[in-house]
């Protein structure tokens, strides 16, 4: 376990490697589960600010749900808000490009400039999970889900750890300084 200000960190980021593969999973992680993405408060209104920005990137369905129970649902079993899902399971902001690969509807006008919001933070630190204790504190896991064996796999190829793989969004939610830190509690023995 690493310590680092109030956040306590799993080897298991730095341990174990990940790097996604869309072409065998098909982006499974965004249609399969029980519950949708958790959101954190700030990326309540920031969905529906933005709306504009990536409804057009979004599904038919997608739309319609949105529509029907807003942007986002309190499930009361984890306390959290998230991403309400389809009747399928999927996620409402979901797409699917023309090899049938789920992406995220939000992170493709990110991609084309239309929104300053990449995607909800939860779904860009995957396949790290976070966790909110009652001291305070976070815990931040690697969650290991049997639709990502592909990415195992391609990661340990790869040689590429959980945590440098998820760099960006580290670096988004924790800063660069905590990144540091991770990479250097990584290396410390080369």
């Amino acid at each position: 376990m690493l310590v680092i200000d109030n956040l306590l960190i799993s080897e298991d980021i730095i341990e174990k490697d990940f790097v996604c593969n869309l072409n065998s999973c098909k982006g499974a992680c965004c249609v399969a589960g029980d519950s949708g993405a958790p959101l954190e408060r700030t990326e309540l209104d920031i969905l529906k600010k933005e709306f504009d920005n990536y409804k057009g990137y979004l599904t038919d369905k997608g739309l319609e749900m949105i529509d029907k129970n807003g942007f986002y649902v309190y499930d009361e079993e984890d306390q959290k808000y998230k991403t309400p899902l389809l009747e399928n399971g999927a996620c409402v902001f979901i797409n699917y490009n023309e090899n049938g690969i789920a992406h995220c509807g939000i992170e493709k006008a990110y991609i084309d400039k239309k929104t300053d919001f990449k995607k909800p933070i939860s779904c860009h630190l995957y396949p790290i999970r976070t966790t909110k204790l009652r001291n305070g504190s976070e815990a931040i896991n690697y969650e290991k889900w049997e639709i990502c064996k592909s990415a195992c796999k391609l990661g340990k190829q790869l040689q590429v750890p959980v945590y440098k793989f998820v760099k960006d969004a580290l670096i988004r939610k924790y800063g660069q300084e905590t990144y540091e830190a991770i990479d250097a509690f990584a290396n410390r023995d080369k």
